[in-house]
């Protein structure tokens, strides 16, 4: 199905727009997303699998719907969870499904991936099927119409099925307090000038799923906050996440910063710089999920 809407920037998120899609190629946005969301997938995969694990299900699934799916994050933690299930990855990037069948190439789980570009602010979606367990993490928030993707996923739902919505409390936090030296508190301006941004471009960021999931005719069974922590000494991939989001911040808060600013995150991004994000031994991931299990009421 093709996209009803232009493409534009993720905005400093590492989430993906499941409603826009971007033709049969890659661009260089396209790109840049799939690496920040391979690196999410790398770095937050022992969060992913404890999600995973928790999900209060009645029955193994064994048909799953992965919406927004990206490069395949869910996709696989979903598959590696239950190991007789078939997953449908949904999203509106042909370049993200064309790297997430090839991963499942390299795995081996071809024949237990099925993707479809989809637009999910379309007024008809294409045939899912009818799942058991429904995956949307960072995704749901980016669309236009999310009261009408929930009524869809309600329809496509199993009657005794599951649907998992995973979001983003707040954009990752990278720095500790303090830094850098020159402009301490440059990442909180920097994501100030950014949630400026977002209150008009993506207003169902940091919602509160439950009601909403309530009004679409579900029921919400639990509701689970986690709390990430992720020191950058268990892991190379930190800096190299840290490095690649705040390339993306810097897109959308850029003529929102002072020049001191500016000049400060420039000088974290300089591969050639000492002070270059990809260079520190004191980042951590510091960020919180919100995961609303519900079922069709």
């Amino acid at each position: 199905m093709n996209a009803a809407h232009q493409q534009t920037p993720h905005h400093g998120e590492s989430g993906h727009h499941p409603g826009h899609g971007h033709g049969g190629h890659h661009e260089p946005g396209d790109r840049h997303q799939a690496e920040i969301l391979d690196l999410d997938a790398e770095v937050l995969s022992e969060h992913i699998a404890s999600i995973t694990a928790w999900l209060p299900l009645k029955n193994r699934p064994r048909r799953i719907v992965d919406l927004g799916c990206g490069t395949g994050a869910g996709t696989f933690a979903l598959l590696g969870r239950f190991p007789d299930a078939h997953v449908t990855a949904v999203d509106a990037s042909a370049g993200h499904l064309q790297l997430l069948r090839e991963k499942a190439c390299a795995r081996g789980a071809e024949g237990r991936v099925r993707t479809v570009q989809a637009d999910l602010d379309s007024d008809s979606w294409p045939d899912l099927g009818r799942p058991e367990l429904v995956w949307a993490s960072a995704s749901m928030h980016h669309l236009a119409n999310p009261d009408r993707a929930l009524r869809n996923v309600r329809g496509l739902l199993a009657p005794t099925g599951l649907f998992a919505v995973v979001e983003l409390a707040a954009f990752p936090r990278f720095l500790p307090a303090g830094a850098p030296g020159s402009r301490p508190g440059l990442e909180e301006r920097a994501h100030a000038a950014t949630d400026s941004f977002h209150a008009g471009h993506v207003p169902h960021r940091g919602a509160d799923w439950g009601p909403m999931l309530t009004a679409a005719g579900f029921t919400v069974e639990d509701e689970r906050t986690i709390t990430v922590n992720i020191e950058g000494a268990r892991s190379e991939a930190v800096g190299r996440y840290a490095y690649a989001s705040l390339q993306r911040i810097r897109g959308v808060a850029a003529p929102a910063l002072g020049p001191g600013d500016l000049a400060a995150l420039d000088e974290l991004l300089d591969s050639n710089s000492p002070n270059c994000v990809l260079r520190r031994k004191d980042l951590a991931i510091r960020t919180e999920r919100t995961v609303w299990a519900a079922r069709r009421a």
